[in-house]
């Protein structure tokens, strides 16, 4: 299977050919952030599938939160366009996890920790969002580690 980094370059030409405006200026915007990474100091010539996919949460993230405002200002139009660029990133990001599947893998990694209170938050945090990375909200995630721990 190719990497998120080059199904990223393909898709671009894609929506070149099919004059997909939207679609190519988000996968633009995808591949600009990639290279950004790719030039910090101390990173691989290669992009990790995680960190591609952390690019590509964020990106979403903020194209979501956009919509938002700009549906909170009444301007729908600009909000469509930034909910449309949000649908072709999440063409690239791993199904969601459902909240009955994030409070099951929550209670496993308690158990598996050995975790029995809230001073072991940040370990039972760190390895639930290593294990569901791209998968779940970091909020809902620390809700649900926080509510199992309190018990």
């Amino acid at each position: 299977m190719a990497s998120i980094h080059s199904q990223i370059t393909l898709r671009i030409k894609d929506a070149m050919r099919a004059q997909d405006k939207v679609r190519l200026a988000t996968l633009r915007d995808v591949k600009s952030k990639f290279i950004l990474e790719q030039t910090k100091t101390g990173a691989t010539e290669d992009l990790d599938d995680s960190i591609a996919i952390k690019l590509i949460s964020k990106l979403q993230r903020q194209r979501l939160d956009t919509a938002e405002i700009y549906r909170g200002q009444e301007r729908e139009d600009l909000a469509e366009e930034e909910m449309a660029q949000a649908k072709v990133l999440d063409e690239f990001l791993p199904q969601a996890m459902t909240e009955q599947e994030i409070e099951s893998k929550v209670k496993e990694i308690i158990s598996n920790l050995g975790a029995t209170g809230m001073g072991d938050m940040g370990r039972v945090m760190g390895a639930a969002s290593t294990a569901m990375a791209g998968k779940a909200d970091g909020k809902v995630i620390s809700g649900f580690v926080r509510s199992q721990l309190l018990k």
